[in-house]
């Protein structure tokens, strides 16, 4: 068990989003919305 987290995992560097994935979270983040009511919050996905 020590030898599974003592090693080091391969890690890629390159990681290099596509442009669909970022339009998908920027358009995702423009329609959420959270408002605060007392010490509550509610999100809201205005779609």
């Amino acid at each position: 068990m020590a030898k599974i987290y003592s090693s080091t995992s391969p890690r890629n560097n390159n990681l290099l989003p596509k442009d669909e994935t970022i339009s998908f979270l920027l358009n995702y983040s423009k329609a959420l919305s959270v408002i605060d009511y007392n010490k509550l919050k509610f999100e809201a996905l205005l779609n």
